[in-house]
């Protein structure tokens, strides 16, 4: 039934070529949509391209790099060079190098210039996104933008600070866009994934914290890309088409409940 839900639909997305964005990339174009698939890789993105068409799609790539203004203008005219137009924008980039993760520690810790560059990445360059989207999208008559979040941007975790408040300012973002642009048709939403099975998260996280984040979801396992660039694709399509404004979680009931639960949930089941 889904199948071609996204039929005639032009779509970007950034940070596509692996991860959360790959998933979305691939289930877009599954759905009927055509994409322009853009990365900081641009080889990676290539691949994703070739896997669309090998599948059937229709897809082109070009290097984005969501630091650089130009880079983000450029990909955006490119789309509607391509394809004629621009109705979708999923904003998946964010700054997460290994360097940066791995020195984003605490608040007495991180330094100084790692926050400033995930603020001027993951921030200002979904802000410019926005911008350019917006202005694609006036020109074909609406569209639908969807940022990807994080719920480390709507409840605290132990680590990761910069990450966390530049996180909780896309979700913001997200809000002023869609209240700004509503009555021109452009809706504007975003995905809150909790911690995701990616090659990041095997590659950086401790495996003690990768349990102890799988134990805290109410379902019996980890998500993954997929799970999110679902959320994604229904939220890009006209079936969400009276959703605007609003940070959804993609997190397997993770924040549905007390910080106890692991705990008590074990207790329980110890008395049975």
């Amino acid at each position: 039934m889904n199948a071609m839900l996204l039929d005639g639909k032009v779509a970007m997305v950034t940070a596509a070529g692996s991860g959360i964005g790959r998933a979305s990339a691939l289930t877009m174009a599954a759905r009927g949509a055509k994409l322009m698939v853009t990365d900081i890789d641009l080889a990676r993105a290539e691949a994703v391209v070739a896997e669309i068409v090998a599948a059937g799609g229709s897809a082109a790539s070009i290097l984005c790099d969501i630091g650089d203004e130009i880079s983000i203008r450029d990909a955006i005219a490119a789309t509607e060079t391509r394809f004629g137009r621009l109705d979708i924008l999923h904003n998946n980039a964010a700054l997460l190098s290994d360097e940066a993760l791995a020195r984003d520690s605490d608040v007495l810790n991180v330094p100084v210039d790692i926050w400033d560059r995930t603020m001027e990445v993951t921030v200002r360059g979904t802000l410019l996104a926005c911008r350019y989207g917006v202005l694609a999208m006036r020109r074909a008559g609406g569209g639908s933008i969807v940022n990807t979040g994080s719920i480390y941007g709507l409840r605290a975790a132990n680590r990761m600070p910069a990450y966390s408040v530049s996180k909780a300012a896309v979700h913001m973002l997200t809000e002023v866009v869609a209240t700004a642009h509503g009555r021109e048709g452009i809706r504007c939403n975003a995905v809150a994934p909790s911690m995701m099975r990616t090659p990041t998260l095997d590659r950086l996280v401790p495996q003690e914290i990768v349990a102890y984040n799988e134990d805290a979801a109410l379902l019996p396992r980890m998500g993954g890309p997929q799970d999110v660039a679902e959320m994604v694709a229904f939220l890009a399509s006209d079936a969400s088409s009276y959703l605007t404004g609003h940070v959804f979680p993609v997190d397997g009931g993770t924040m549905a409940h007390l910080p106890t639960y692991g705990d008590e949930r074990r207790y329980l089941a110890s008395q049975q």
